[in-house]
């Protein structure tokens, strides 16, 4: 099952990674611009910008720095949304998708255990996260490398696996949805609802001590606070991370296996 469910993934994981590679070399080969013209995009320059937007873009701290212009260019949004929308697509084709299109119901009248079918399917959705993100840093390594952004492997990679688990934590809410109510919509309505109320959370609830305490319910919290691309790995962050992914995953097993799915 597993095997079958990569191949069926195969397209979209390769397209996906095609296209975040494609990203981050246009981002990133910018670099040396940035850093030759300190007036334009240095810390006065940068006080300039509104402070709301200022937050949502991680507080436009350290621009001319390789890990600052990773940070704030790269890894505070567009990497880490590229890769939660690859995780829900790759989701919705486990589960919901396949139902709403009838093809559920024959699986499951094979001899087929529905939590071992589920299990396996999520695997499968790891893996081909786990695929692209593997492509992706070899990638992103190598520009910056060739920017010279003078970023060590070690912390590149810590922050590749943050946009991983974050990745994976919200394909596993789109799978656990899916499963239980077989609607793909409304599964990447649930994932897209909290990614955004999440990321509004840690980044403008900063300044807003009425929803500050939001933030430790917020998968953002957890992928970006260690600053792994100044720091390293987070290790206490990342298993918060993939604890939420355990049990959301053991959630969807137990939700699957007593719903009725039309047989």
């Amino acid at each position: 099952m597993i095997a079958k469910s990569l191949r069926d993934n195969r397209r979209a994981v390769a397209w996906w990674t095609v296209g975040l590679c494609a990203f981050l070399a246009i981002y990133m080969s910018v670099y040396g611009s940035v850093q030759q013209n300190p007036e334009t995009y240095g810390p006065m320059a940068m006080n300039k910008f509104p402070g709301p937007l200022k937050d949502l873009m991680g507080g436009f701290e350290d621009f001319l720095s390789g890990a600052g212009y990773l940070q704030t260019v790269v890894y505070q949004l567009f990497v880490p949304m590229l890769f939660i929308v690859c995780a829900t697509l790759l989701a919705n084709r486990a589960i919901a998708q396949p139902e709403e299109s009838g093809t559920l119901e024959l699986v499951v009248t094979l001899p087929v255990d529905r939590r071992r079918l589920v299990m396996e399917r999520w695997a499968a959705l790891a893996l081909s996260l786990l695929a692209v993100a593997c492509v992706t840093l070899a990638a992103a390594w190598a520009i910056s490398v060739a920017v010279d952004m003078g970023v060590p492997f070690d912390r590149l990679a810590a922050a590749h696996m943050g946009a991983f688990l974050l990745a994976l934590l919200y394909g596993t809410v789109a799978l656990t949805v899916g499963a239980a109510t077989g609607r793909r919509m409304l599964a990447s309505a649930v994932v897209g609802v909290w990614v955004v109320a999440g990321y509004v959370v840690v980044t403008i609830g900063r300044s807003v001590d009425a929803i500050a305490w939001l933030k430790w319910v917020s998968p953002f919290h957890y992928y970006a606070e260690g600053r792994p691309l100044y720091e390293g790995l987070p290790v206490g962050n990342y298993l918060v991370l993939l604890g939420a992914t355990a049990v959301l995953a053991l959630t969807a097993v137990l939700a699957f296996d007593r719903r009725d799915v039309g047989v």
